[in-house]
């Protein structure tokens, strides 16, 4: 390893130098280049090409465990700790994580709230079963973009959004329509949020009414009832929104855009769908 480390830091320090810092001789280190690469250090080095590929692909938002998935997907028999260790060994590691806070909305209103019928029973094999809602806010530099989604619980799937410079309920009510428009669930499915007003206000449960959907808030002030839709967010803000300052809001719905419909339901693989993107999901249970 030490004459690895030289080697790959030969273009910016003299030879000897590090081979007397690293306590080794410069002989030593001449007849270990010399040596053929074994077979071993040839399909690292290949396999390194591919997770680079990867990696590059996926923006640096995926680390060993789905960098490993992807991998057994087209087709490469290789361990996860193969994986593992050279990606460490290279320094090639998946976005740094933020701390994430949950967006809370204003549920002090007198609006009825609705029960909480999915009591975090996250496990649901049918998509159409259970739909969960929430919105959060993104920065740009003509002040915040606020952004509503509705998750298909089974699929993980982004089945309904929309973005609009306030957080009224027109907001929350058009990613609901976009949702009801493309899926057309029939009826019995549950619709789980917040207690926020947007949620709780007249012409929201009308709509879900329309659709012959059951409404669902979570208890006060507790994000772990609606915790699959935090993980998107929490997803959204490290892997697009922390590496990003938009001038415009305009900019911002561009790249949110690709990221939700091109990105993430399309190509990006989730540990809880055992690996497979949000679309493939939704074809298999289909």
């Amino acid at each position: 390893m030490r004459f690895r480390f030289i080697e790959q830091h030969a273009r910016a320090y003299p030879v000897r130098l590090m081979c007397r810092v690293l306590q080794v001789s410069s002989s030593g280190y001449y007849a270990w280049r010399s040596r053929p690469e074994s077979q071993r250090a040839l399909a690292n080095r290949s396999l390194l090409r591919e997770v680079h590929r990867l990696h590059g692909q996926h923006q640096g938002r995926y680390g060993s465990p789905r960098i490993h998935a992807a991998l057994r997907a087209e087709g490469y028999r290789v361990s996860r700790g193969r994986v593992e260790r050279l990606m460490r060994r290279h320094g090639i590691r998946a976005l740094a994580r933020r701390r994430f806070r949950p967006t809370t909305t204003d549920s002090r209103h007198a609006l009825p709230i609705a029960p909480n019928l999915l009591q975090q029973k996250f496990t649901v094999l049918e998509p159409n079963r259970v739909w969960l809602a929430d919105m959060t806010y993104i920065p740009t530099g003509e002040g915040w973009l606020y952004l509503a989604a509705v998750l298909d619980l089974a699929t993980r799937k982004v089945v309904g959004w929309a973005m609009r410079d306030h957080m009224r309920t027109e907001l929350t009510l058009g990613a609901l329509i976009m949702a009801a428009q493309r899926q057309r669930p029939g009826p019995g499915l549950i619709h789980h949020s917040d207690r926020g007003s947007q949620y709780a206000a007249e012409a929201y449960a009308q709509q879900l009414a329309l659709m012959g959907a059951k409404p669902s808030m979570s208890r006060t002030g507790c994000c772990y009832d609606n915790a699959p839709m935090e993980s998107f967010f929490h997803s959204l803000k490290v892997e697009l929104v922390y590496q990003h300052r938009w001038a415009s809001r305009e900019e911002a719905r561009r790249d949110l855009f690709v990221y939700i419909e091109s990105y993430y339901n399309r190509q990006r693989i989730h540990s809880a769908l055992g690996y497979l993107t949000p679309e493939q999901a939704e074809r298999k249970m289909n």
